[in-house]
């Protein structure tokens, strides 16, 4: 939706590094959060850096190594620093993070994945009713009926 399209913050700058060695410039999402409660953020798209002091000047061309991604924020380290650049000692310039965020409405913000299931209708059946063979008449003729006679041997007469 249009709403949901990110909004530029105005310049942001919540810490000021000290020249100790294992500080640095951290203007981290968590750092923003925590010094400006009101700071509503569903979804960082897009981040602008630059030197404060040097706000027309490109973070390449500082000669600084600095991090300024969507997932953190902006990371500059003083032990990662080297003589050189703009500045003629080895620690970080303050920095400014500009941030592109998406609306924290609950129609920008993606909520839990929702799973939809949809149920497949089996494949249809077809279901063919074979006739029965034709009708067949069967007719059962009996045996043909034998006659056995029994004849008794002729009876012969023996004279004496």
């Amino acid at each position: 939706p249009p709403e949901c399209t990110c909004v530029w913050t105005d310049w942001i700058d919540v810490y000021y590094p000290s020249p100790d060695r294992n500080d640095g410039d951290y203007e981290t999402f968590d750092r923003i959060e925590n010094a400006i409660p009101s700071w509503e953020c569903a979804k960082v798209e897009n981040v602008s850096c630059r030197a404060s002091k040097f706000p027309d000047t490109a973070i390449a061309d500082l000669g600084q190594k600095v991090e300024c991604s969507v997932e953190h924020g902006l990371i500059c380290n003083n032990k990662d620093q080297t003589i050189g650049g703009l500045i003629p000692m080895p620690v970080c310039l303050n920095y400014e993070i500009k941030v592109c965020c998406t609306p924290n409405t609950p129609e920008c913000i993606p909520g839990p994945s929702t799973t939809t299931t949809t149920t497949v209708p089996p494949p249809s059946t077809t279901t063919t009713t074979v006739p029965p063979p034709p009708s067949t008449t069967t007719t059962t003729v009996p045996p043909p009926t034998s006659t056995t006679s029994t004849a008794s041997p002729p009876t012969s007469t023996t004279s004496t």
